[in-house]
């Protein structure tokens, strides 16, 4: 599916620009907090993010570059999400500055095989967004319905709701493991509630701009935990 409105060079200059603003800055937050560059955590953990970010990019570059222009998009349109998105930044950035300060001073003794584990975990959540990516075009970074958009009740829409956010609760719960910390867990508690009210505003927006959404909520009970919630 090509929505796209930039052409393939446009759009891949785009990317590869942020995507040396994001590693750079990584790289600033992680080892000017630890002080040292001799942290093998932080350089697994970019390896985790960077590997597949740049596969899940240059597939969506090849096969739907429309869905890769709407992941391009950051400013929020909606109130509501604008003052979430506001607040979400604060358990985020002490999620990711806490873990090189913990490793500069020795804070957390994370071992190793648990850090191995969370970088695995960080993967699965990557890859529930690509299972999502591949059933749903239209999954924009911001809350929006577009004109030709339809309801997606098919492969994980199925199950639950939203299970784009499934995979991002698996990337940022198990962030400050990954990158040895145990105190950094302490922020990351604060998505919870930020998430919940994301996706319950989120829901009110649908329903009202997006034909059958009610009615696909009256099929799929659940909005993000199978039989809980």
């Amino acid at each position: 599916m090509n929505n796209s409105h930039l052409t393939k060079g446009e759009l891949s200059r785009m990317i590869i620009s942020r995507l040396i603003v994001f590693v750079l800055l990584f790289m600033a937050i992680f080892f000017l907090t630890a002080g040292t560059f001799l942290y093998w955590e932080a350089w697994a953990y970019l390896a985790t993010l960077i590997a597949p970010m740049l596969l899940v990019t240059a597939y969506l570059l090849k096969n739907d570059p429309g869905l890769l222009e709407r992941r391009m998009r950051m400013r929020e349109k909606i109130v509501e999400q604008k003052l979430i998105i506001m607040l979400s930044y604060i358990p985020f950035l002490f999620a990711y500055i806490l873990p090189g300060f913990d490793k500069r001073f020795g804070w957390s003794n994370v071992p190793a095989v648990v850090v191995i584990i969370a970088d695995c975990s960080v993967l699965i959540g990557y890859g529930i967004i690509f299972l999502v990516f591949q059933e749903n075009s239209y999954t924009s970074r911001i809350i929006e319905v577009e004109q030709g958009q339809t309801v997606i009740q098919s492969g994980p829409y199925a199950v639950v709701r939203h299970p784009m956010y499934i995979g991002a609760i698996f990337l940022y719960f198990f962030s400050p493991l990954a990158l040895g910390s145990g105190w950094a867990m302490i922020p990351v508690i604060f998505f919870i509630p930020i998430l919940v009210a994301r996706i319950l505003n989120e829901e009110k927006v649908l329903a009202r701009d997006l034909k059958g959404y009610k009615e696909y909520m009256q099929k799929v009970r659940y909005r993000l935990i199978p039989g809980i919630w």
